[in-house]
């Protein structure tokens, strides 16, 4: 089985796990470092030691009359070797000689002849044989081990790693705090809103990239107020030379020719109009917001409509009042309308309240959209209809003037085809409080 080590994906888990694994290296290396020096000082210190007691107690025991010898073996005996009386534990011969025989060799080994034997057993260790000055064995029994850690050792180890922990947390907070803020920013960067700037203190690196995001989102915004404006003066400077011709035309005997050119200055002067609405669709938000009572919006909408005699109708209570711009509403439900009469000749309005959000839904059973096409329709001057006939396909624009206008106002268009037929015009808008 093939098990592939995948790299972490965020930025921060790779940070952490670099300065985790990093940092447990370093203080692992010196604590090895720390822990050679103290094996190496403790086993000096224990050989010295080792020379000077063994020395010491084989002459007290060769000095001591032999029924008193083994009252003294218990103030004799050490933590790592003891002394007997006797020939010792049977064993073999010993051929690695280790550091601590050597000791005891250098001690006692010119005065006392002494043999050594490894003994076997659950724990190996050897035995140091040799005969005082009356002939009596002594044994010692030499059982090798190192000095054992201290209790509180671990316990400053567990913190030492929970204070590297704690420290590649707030280093990698740290770094990562400005670049979290700088994608919400991306992610909220909207031309339709007010630009929000982001705080451009803290480290030179950090600052430099928020100036730049600043700057950047400055040049998008005069960008974009540029082409609309140059938009708006073209669309706005082409309706004197079109009524200027409307005028001529009037003057015009009556033929064929004449209803002709009448209708496509009419549909200049429509598609100027709708230039002009769109490029002042994308200021929507420099409108004030007003406290609106939606059920009454909604009605006064629906009326005017049905004054003008047409087919449209009304479903839901919302009792919601709202803080929004109330033409620019306005705007985005009357270019839903028209376009659900346009091509069914009937249209209903559906509101809702539900999940802190208002739903108002504009629904036709035309031929509706093609699905691929549905996210289309919301660009500029696209017209699914392929001929050019504009009493049938628009200009383009109603539907792009209405997402901006959404937008503007903070809520959300979605198109969608309906059970049965037809199209459904969805927009969302958030029910904010009314100091909001």
């Amino acid at each position: 089985m093939n098990l592939a080590i995948r790299w972490p994906r965020t930025l921060a888990s790779r940070l952490s796990l670099i300065f985790l694994i990093g940092l447990i290296l370093a203080q692992a290396l010196s604590f090895g470092a720390q822990y050679y020096e103290r094996y190496e000082t403790a086993k000096n210190t224990m050989l010295g030691n080792l020379e000077t007691d063994v020395s010491t107690s084989i002459a007290i025991l060769d000095r001591l009359p032999a029924a008193e010898r083994m009252s003294w073996l218990q103030q004799l005996e050490r933590r790592n070797y003891r002394y007997l009386l006797d020939e010792g534990s049977p064993g073999t011969a010993m051929h690695d000689t280790p550091i601590a025989v050597t000791s005891i060799k250098d001690a006692i080994g010119k005065d006392y002849p002494m043999t050594v034997t490894d003994i076997p057993g659950p724990i190996k260790h050897f035995q140091v044989h040799l005969k005082l000055a009356d002939g009596s064995p002594v044994t010692i029994d030499v059982r090798p081990s190192m000095v054992p850690l201290s209790p509180w050792l671990p316990v400053v180890l567990l913190g030492q790693l929970a204070l590297l922990i704690a420290c590649t947390w707030l280093a990698v907070r740290i770094a990562i705090r400005p670049l979290t803020r700088l994608a919400q920013a991306v992610e909220t960067l909207d031309p339709n809103a007010h630009a929000v700037h982001l705080d451009e203190k803290g480290p030179t690196e950090v600052a430099h990239a928020a100036k730049a995001f600043n700057a950047m989102q400055a040049r998008i915004a005069a960008y974009l107020k540029e082409r609309m404006q140059l938009l708006a003066a073209i669309s706005h400077d082409l309706q004197t030379p079109i009524t200027r011709m409307k005028l001529r035309a009037e003057f015009m005997d009556d033929s064929v020719e004449k209803d002709k050119l009448w209708n496509d200055l009419g549909e200049m002067e429509h598609l100027v109009r709708e230039g002009v609405a769109y490029a002042r669709s994308i200021h929507g938000s420099t409108e004030e917001s007003r406290r609106t009572d939606m059920d009454s919006f909604l009605d006064s909408l629906v009326f005017d409509y049905q004054d003008m005699g047409k087919d449209v109708q009304l479903g839901g209570k919302s009792e919601a009042v709202i803080n929004t711009r109330p033409h620019a509403l306005r705007r985005v439900l009357v270019n839903l309308t028209d376009n659900a009469l346009k091509f069914a000749g009937a249209a209903e309005l559906k509101v809702e309240n539900k999940n802190g959000s208002l739903s108002v839904k504009v629904m036709d059973r035309g031929p509706g959209i093609a699905e691929e096409e549905l996210a289309q329709v919301m660009e500029p001057f696209y017209r699914v209809e392929n001929s050019r006939n504009r009493s049938t396909g628009g200009t383009g624009l109603g539907l792009a003037i209405a997402q901006q206008l959404a937008l503007a106002i903070g809520g959300s268009l979605t198109l969608s085809n309906r059970e049965g037929g037809g199209l459904c015009a969805e927009l969302k808008l958030p029910i904010r409080p009314v100091g909001q």
